[in-house]
């Protein structure tokens, strides 16, 4: 028991001894010499975190468009056999009761083919201008509430309920904006609003007016050619009232699960398709986010890898250049262990420093400003994705690290013999 408190009291001196040594020695070294291995840290620190987060934040901010503007919440969507919501208006009367509702939309949709010079001659062999998509139907007060679909209208005006003969056409489907020919993938040229398209489901046309073009980064809305509903469920030769999607947004802070499992236990499950957005989002979105996720470490690692060098060229020739000092130490009864734990401790000072400062700038600056000014990519708003959680683990990894950084070259320093290292040689 005596020799265990023993030794553990000597590992204590050890200790306060090392820090002691590692406080002068920062106090005395010079300022420039410092901050620069600080900006360092601070810059590995940065890309361990920022690097992954922008790189999860492009998927992430897609799916954060499809759950504020698409699917919402949750989303009940036909069985995969069926093409609409059996008893849809018996499904949204109880989607209203749900504890936690908010709003919700219900859209109606069909495979449609969509014409521009259908008016004009073609020869013989040669097919016209069109292009395939969805034709979605919408009540635009409800819609316009749910996803504010308005405020994606680039050029032209948002639908009203007097616009039977009026359409609203998603980018992805114009030639100006996705200009791509290739077999099998077609869209529309010289389409613009005020012009006229043809619109043909199964065996149903109708000529409508381009009322505005949707630009919304939201596959629902850019792939398609919007209408009223009733327009819709006049051509795809409904004439009830069961929709293709209902999408529900909750009050903050309800569970959708809960929201999910309510449905269920009133029947629902038994007309059409109940998911929650992180069941509804497809999986080769979070295929990629993964992906993109080990890119990013993968990344990060080698600015990991770079500081470790770095920390460990700064002790070694701290180390190496002070021989005579340490064997100093040594001789004048300064355990080695202590002079060890002096480096290791001036290793972890510059790590620690460094993520305390690249903490600060995450969350106080640029997760903020990425979050109000999102990356403008084709097909999201990219944003940084960071916890506190992931950071601090990130963090924990930077420290230890440096510790083995630190550890290393001051350990081959340090076994030097004592009188040599007091001579010089």
């Amino acid at each position: 028991m005596n020799k265990g408190s023993s030794v553990e009291k000597s590992f204590l001196q050890h200790l306060s001894v090392g820090w002691f040594l590692a406080k002068r020695d920062i106090q005395r070294a010079n300022i420039w010499t410092t901050g620069l291995i600080v900006l360092v840290m601070t810059l590995t620190f940065l890309n361990l975190v920022v690097v992954s987060g922008i790189l999860v934040g492009l998927i992430e901010g897609s799916e954060n468009a499809q759950k504020t503007y698409a699917i919402g919440d949750m989303v009940i969507s036909p069985f995969l056999n069926r093409s609409y919501i059996i008893e849809t208006p018996t499904v949204v009367n109880i989607v209203k009761t749900i504890p936690g509702y908010k709003n919700h939309t219900v859209r109606y949709t069909g495979s449609g083919r969509f014409e521009s010079d259908y008016k004009s001659t073609i020869k013989p062999g040669e097919n016209r201008n069109g292009a395939g998509g969805a034709f979605m139907g919408i009540d635009p007060i409800q819609e316009s509430s749910f996803s504010s679909i308005g405020k994606f209208v680039i050029r032209g005006s948002y639908l009203t309920e007097k616009d039977q003969d009026s359409v609203l056409i998603g980018k992805n489907l114009l030639y100006e904006f996705t200009p791509i020919e290739a077999p099998g993938f077609q869209t529309l040229k010289n389409v613009s609003v005020g012009s006229l398209i043809r619109v043909t489901v199964g065996e149903n046309s109708k000529e409508y007016t381009v009322k505005g073009i949707i630009s919304s980064k939201v596959d629902e809305f850019d792939t398609s050619v919007v209408a009223l509903d009733s327009e819709v469920r006049k051509m795809i030769g409904r004439d009830d009232l069961n929709a293709g999607t209902v999408a529900i947004q909750l009050l903050p802070g309800t569970d959708p699960v809960f929201a999910k499992n309510f449905l269920v236990q009133n029947g629902v499950d038994q007309y059409a398709r109940i998911q929650t957005a992180e069941e509804a989002f497809p999986k080769f979105l979070k295929d990629i986010k993964n992906t993109f996720n080990i890119l990013g470490n993968a990344i990060s690692g080698i600015g990991l890898v770079v500081a470790s060098i770095t920390i460990f060229i700064v002790i070694f020739v701290n180390a190496i250049t002070r021989r005579r000092y340490i064997g100093i130490l040594k001789g004048i009864g300064i355990h080695k262990r202590a002079i060890l734990f002096s480096y290791m401790f001036q290793a972890v000072l510059y790590a620690l420093s460094g993520a305390i400062i690249g903490f600060i700038l995450v969350f106080a600056v640029i997760k903020p400003h990425f979050t109000a000014n999102p990356i403008d990519f084709p097909f999201s708003d990219g944003i940084l994705v960071a916890t506190v959680s992931g950071t601090l683990m990130r963090a924990l990894v930077l420290l230890i690290t440096t510790i083995f950084a630190g550890y290393i070259p001051a350990r081959i320093v340090i076994r030097q013999n004592t009188l040599s290292a007091i001579l010089g040689r």
